[in-house]
């Protein structure tokens, strides 16, 4: 087993990584805030003018799906990824799974925030753990921001534009970031993977407390109630896209890094996972999290519905039309299409 640090000793990892995390903030802020850069050239501003901003919130080490959601994410060339945050569990075992993953992506530019920690888990780590071997989140030679929230609202609020936030887990994030900076609601754009409206997993027609919602029901309905601009895809939707056949045998044979490191995370994580029953060699698990990622860049695919929605204290998500309408990706218009289209964008 290897060692597990928590926030409180984070500096101490290496005598180094204190000096890391002061000198790669300055050099956040300088790139992130143009008053500090006037050396930027036009082309690279019109190139970054030209993209969606965004932050991934994620609970990546638990699901293989988050993983696959950031492989996406590094795949498209559409975004400009401002950071990647941790979020519930273990940060610093969450962090180090994103530090691995942008460092097959060759992408060390990108921040790691380490975001909420869970107090008194029964599991401080995951079943990436294997997967991770030596790897520690001090060994990732880009910048670490121990506050990911205060990075984030940072970066929310000085933004020209919305910041669009991608959310694949639990948001106890979002709620820390609506106490200390409430006007984010104001320059946010939510698209996240949340509840379980008409069916539940694997398309079962009964409803489920779905675990992102379960997880942390009041977090969840802070966020539907007071951010204006969010949309989200329920089991319906996401809880029915696998890759097989063909399309999986793609992804599983590409000789790309990122993609060749996503599939040997995928075979130890199913040595280790215990709530399923995965199949690497033939087929990918549920991919619920790239639904997310996509309806950050299309809809197409999609029909999308107003729904009021309730948040119940044990984690449904009830339709109810005397609650505020969120915008719910209910339907597939065609299901192999963006299939077709996910594996294309990660090959």
């Amino acid at each position: 087993m290897r060692n597990i640090f928590n926030r409180r000793n984070f500096i101490k990892i290496s005598g180094a990584t204190g000096a890391t995390l002061l000198f790669n903030a300055r050099k956040i802020e300088t790139k992130e805030n143009p008053l500090n850069n006037t050396s930027q050239t036009s082309e690279l501003s019109q190139n970054k003018a030209s993209k969606i901003p965004i932050i991934l919130d994620t609970d990546i080490g638990g699901d293989i799906d988050d993983a696959w959601a950031l492989a996406l994410t590094l795949k498209s060339p559409e975004f400009d990824l401002k950071m990647v945050v941790t979020d519930s569990g273990n940060p610093i075992y969450r962090g180090a799974i994103i530090g691995k993953y942008l460092e097959a992506a060759n992408q060390t530019d990108i921040p790691i925030g380490l975001g909420f920690e869970e107090k008194n888990v029964t599991h401080p780590s995951g079943p990436q753990e294997a997967w991770l071997g030596d790897y520690q989140l001090s060994d990732y030679p880009g910048p670490i921001y121990e506050d990911g929230i205060g990075v984030m609202i940072d970066m929310i609020m000085n933004s020209p534009e919305p910041i669009t936030l991608i959310c694949t887990g639990p948001v106890p994030n979002i709620r820390a970031a609506l106490e200390r900076e409430p006007s984010i609601v104001n320059n946010t754009k939510i698209v996240g993977m949340f509840g379980s409206l008409r069916y539940g997993y694997d398309g079962s027609e009964v409803i489920v407390n779905e675990t992102n919602v379960r997880l942390d029901p009041d977090a969840c309905r802070q966020m539907f109630s007071q951010f204006p601009n969010i949309t989200i895809t329920p089991l319906d939707t996401c809880g029915i896209v696998h890759l097989t056949g063909k399309n999986y045998k793609k992804v599983h044979d590409s000789k790309d890094p990122l993609i060749k490191t996503l599939i040997e995370s995928y075979y130890s994580w199913a040595e280790y996972v215990e709530w399923t029953q995965p199949y690497p060699k033939v087929e990918s698990s549920t991919l619920f999290d790239t639904v997310a990622v996509y309806l950050a860049l299309s809809e197409e695919y999609l029909e999308i519905e107003n729904l009021g929605i309730r948040v119940t204290d044990e984690g449904y998500t009830l339709i109810d039309n005397n609650e505020k309408a969120i915008r719910c990706a209910t339907k597939w218009k065609d299901l192999p299409a963006f299939e077709e289209w996910l594996v294309n964008r990660l090959t």
